[in-house]
C-alpha cells in the first residue's frame, strides 16, 4: 500500500506539472480553456486524452476510440520512403492518437471515460477549414509514420535519427517527433524553437544552406510574411523565417516539396509573392500601398524579376515546367519542356551573392543541374554555360532567328573550341588579334578573355544580371537588329558595339575594302557593307560555327571570323551549292557569292 501511495503521489505530481504546461493552451479543452472548442462544465484537462482505467488498447492510457480511418497520404516520386515501400504508410502509433482529434472525424468530447462523453460548446469538433482540422486528406502535410531508416540514403538528411527529438517504435517519425503536445513554450506545440529553421535543419541537412542568401539575409519581410497557410510566427527578418519562407509542414498548396506556392495557377511563386516581384499575392498586400504598387523585396537586389519575365522576350515560368519531378529528370525532361521555372537556374537552398569570373558560375546560380561541354549531365554546375546547355544544347527547342548556311540551335556545338570560330564562352578564342577589342564602353576587355552567356543575354534595363527578360529577342542585353536593310547606327548594333569598338569597325581595320577592280561604290569592307544596309548578321553567326551542322559539312567554305551567311540575304553563285568565303591571310579573304544582287566572283579583300 505504501508503494502504491508513493506511485500515485509521483504520478499526481507529474500530472500536475504537465497540466500546468497545457493549461491555457489550445490543448486545454476544459471549461477554462482559451479556444472556441471547450467543455461546458468539465474542469479537468488530461481527461480529454488520458484515463487511468478502461483506456483504448495499445495506447498510453488513451481516452478516445481509435476507429479505423483510411487517409490520403503524402506522395512524391522522389521520396525515398515511397520508393522503398511503394507509398507512405497509413498513420499509426502517436500520429494516430493526434489524428483522433485533428482529423475532425471524432468529436472532441467523445471520450471513453466518463461514459457518454463530455459536453462541448458549439459543434464539439474542430472548425472545418481551420488549420487544426486536417481532415483525412494528408497529401499536403509532412509525411509521418515511417521508419527514419526508410528515408535513407539521402545526402540531404541526417544519416541517423537526430538526438533531441522523440521517435516511435523502430525510430518511426511521427507528429510527436516535431510536436510536444504537453508543452507550448515554442508555439504550435513545437518540440524546439524553429527560429532560423532550427527544427527543420535538425533532420534536413542541405549543403550550403547555412551560408545561402535565404538563410543569412536580414532583409525585412514586412508585408510579405507571414502568408497562408503559415500565418505564424511574427518573425520580421527573412533569415528568421528560413525554410518556412517557401515551405510549410501542413496544408501545402503544392504537396510535392510542401511548397507554399501553388503550381497551377501560380498564385504564389518567387516572382508573385512579393519577394522578387512588384506585386505581393493577395491578401498580404503592403499596408499603405495601392494595388500594383511596388512592395518591399528581400535579398541583396531590388530587381523586379516579376516584371522582367513579362517582357516580350523572357524565360517564362509556366505550370508545365514547374514540376520538381520534371526538373529532376534527365536534361530537363527532353521534348516536353517548353518553359522554364526559377529553380531550373537558381537553387534557393544554396544560392548566394558571391561573384565570379566567366566561365565560373556565380553565387545566385550555384547548386543547380546542368549539362557540360561534352553533353554529360552534371548534378551541380561549375560553369555558367552548363546551366544554359541543359535546355539550349542537345535538347534545344529553339527556332533559329537567322537561317544560315550551317544551321543549328545546339549551343554546345556552336561554342565548341574545336570550331573554326566561336565566341569565347566555353574557352578562349583562337586569335589574340582582334583590333576592335577593347571598346571605349568596355575598356578592360581583352581578346583572350572568356565571356559569359549573360554577357549578351540579360535584362535590357540593367536591373538584374540574369536572362530573365528583355525587350530585345532572344533576351538580349542590348539591341541587335538582324534584318537586311537595317541602316547602321550605334543603337541598332548596340550589343555588338558594347565590346567591339564602333570606330574600329567603321574604319575597316579588320575587314578592308577591295584594293582594286571595284564594281560597286561601296568597295566592301565593314563600312561599305554596313552603308549598303547589310546587317552584322548577314555574315556573322554570333555564337559560333560548327562544321558538322547543316547540309553542307566541309563544303561551305571557311567559317573563320564567325562567317556563316544568312541565306535570306546572301545566295550562292549560280552553279554553286552555297555562298563561299575563304580566308587567305590576316584580315584578308575571298568571297564567291551573290549579295544584294551583286555577284562576288572570288572577290578578294583587301
Amino acid at each position: 500500500m505504501a508503494f502504491v501511495l508513493l506511485w500515485l503521489a509521483a504520478v499526481g505530481s507529474a500530472a500536475a506539472e504537465t497540466g500546468a504546461n497545457i493549461s491555457g493552451t489550445k490543448h486545454d479543452l476544459s471549461r477554462y480553456g482559451p479556444g472556441g472548442a471547450r467543455a461546458v462544465g468539465e474542469t479537468r484537462i488530461c481527461i480529454f486524452c488520458h484515463t487511468p482505467h478502461n483506456a483504448a488498447a495499445l495506447s498510453p492510457l488513451w481516452n478516445k476510440s481509435l476507429d479505423p480511418v483510411t487517409y490520403e497520404v503524402y506522395a512524391s516520386p522522389t521520396l525515398k520512403v515511397a520508393q522503398k515501400l511503394g507509398s507512405v504508410p497509413q498513420p499509426s502509433g502517436p500520429t494516430k492518437l493526434c489524428l483522433s482529434c485533428h482529423d475532425g472525424t471524432i468529436a472532441l468530447g467523445a471520450v471513453l471515460n466518463p461514459s457518454g462523453g463530455i459536453v462541448m460548446t458549439g459543434s464539439g469538433t474542430l472548425p472545418s477549414g481551420s488549420l487544426s482540422n486536417f481532415g483525412v486528406d494528408l497529401r499536403g502535410h509532412h509525411p509521418v509514420s515511417f521508419q527514419y531508416a526508410d528515408s535513407l540514403p539521402n545526402p540531404e538528411l541526417a544519416s541517423s535519427p537526430p538526438p533531441g527529438l522523440t521517435y516511435g517504435a523502430a525510430d518511426e517519425v511521427h507528429c510527436s517527433t516535431c510536436h510536444e503536445p504537453h508543452d507550448n513554450r515554442y508555439g504550435r506545440f513545437l518540440a524546439k524553437d524553429n527560429r532560423y529553421s532550427a527544427l527543420c535543419t535538425t533532420c534536413h541537412l542541405i549543403s550550403g544552406w547555412s551560408v545561402s542568401a535565404h538563410a543569412t539575409s536580414t532583409a525585412s519581410v514586412a508585408g510579405i510574411l507571414p502568408r497562408s497557410p503559415n500565418d505564424w510566427p511574427t518573425y520580421t527578418q527573412l533569415n528568421e523565417w528560413g525554410c518556412e519562407s517557401c515551405h510549410t509542414p501542413h496544408f501545402a498548396p503544392t504537396a510535392e516539396q510542401l511548397l507554399i506556392f501553388t503550381s497551377n495557377p501560380p498564385a504564389f511563386s518567387c516572382t508573385t509573392a512579393g519577394c522578387h516581384g512588384s506585386t505581393p499575392g493577395a491578401p498580404h498586400s503592403v499596408a499603405g500601398t495601392t494595388p500594383g504598387a511596388a512592395s518591399p523585396r528581400v535579398g541583396k537586389g531590388t530587381a523586379d524579376i516579376g516584371a522582367q519575365v513579362q517582357k516580350a522576350s523572357a524565360h517564362f515560368s509556366l505550370a508545365q515546367a514547374a514540376s520538381p519531378a520534371g526538373r529532376s529528370a534527365p536534361v530537363a525532361a527532353g521534348p516536353s519542356v517548353n518553359s522554364v521555372a526559377c529553380a531550373d537556374c537558381h537553387n534557393p537552398h544554396v544560392m548566394n551573392t558571391r561573384s565570379a569570373q566567366p566561365p565560373s558560375v556565380t553565387g545566385p546560380s550555384q547548386g543547380v543541374r546542368g549539362t557540360d561541354r561534352n553533353g554529360v549531365e552534371v548534378r551541380q554546375v561549375t560553369y555558367e554555360y552548363e546551366i544554359c546547355f541543359r535546355c539550349h544544347a542537345d535538347y534545344s527547342h529553339d527556332v533559329p532567328y537567322v537561317t544560315r548556311v550551317l544551321s543549328g540551335t545546339n549551343l554546345r556545338l556552336a561554342f565548341d573550341t574545336n570550331n573554326s570560330s566561336f565566341h569565347p564562352v566555353v574557352g578562349p578564342g583562337w586569335s589574340p588579334n582582334v583590333p576592335s577589342i577593347p571598346s571605349s564602353l568596355y575598356p578592360t576587355l581583352r581578346p583572350s578573355d572568356i565571356i559569359a552567356c549573360t554577357s549578351c543575354h540579360a535584362d535590357d534595363g540593367g536591373v538584374s544580371r540574369g536572362p530573365h527578360g528583355s525587350s530585345y529577342a532572344p533576351i538580349l542585353k542590348e539591341r541587335y537588329d538582324t534584318a537586311d536593310g537595317t541602316a547602321e547606327s550605334y543603337d541598332v548594333y548596340a550589343l555588338c558595339y558594347r565590346c567591339h569598338e564602333r570606330t574600329s569597325i567603321l574604319s575597316d581595320t579588320s575587314f578592308q575594302k577591295k584594293a582594286s577592280g571595284r564594281t560597286t561604290a561601296s568597295g566592301g569592307g565593314h563600312s561599305g557593307h554596313l552603308s549598303a544596309r547589310a546587317s552584322c548578321a548577314a555574315c556573322h553567326d554570333a555564337h559560333g560555327v560548327n562544321v558538322t551542322a547543316g547540309s553542307f559539312p566541309g563544303g561551305s567554305g571557311d567559317h573563320t571570323s564567325l562567317i556563316n551567311f544568312d541565306i535570306q540575304t546572301v545566295q550562292p553563285l549560280p552553279g554553286s551549292r552555297t555562298p563561299d568565303f575563304r580566308k587567305i591571310g590576316t584580315y584578308s579573304g575571298s568571297c564567291t557569292l551573290v549579295c544584294h544582287g551583286v555577284t562576288h566572283n572570288a572577290w578578294v579583300y583587301p
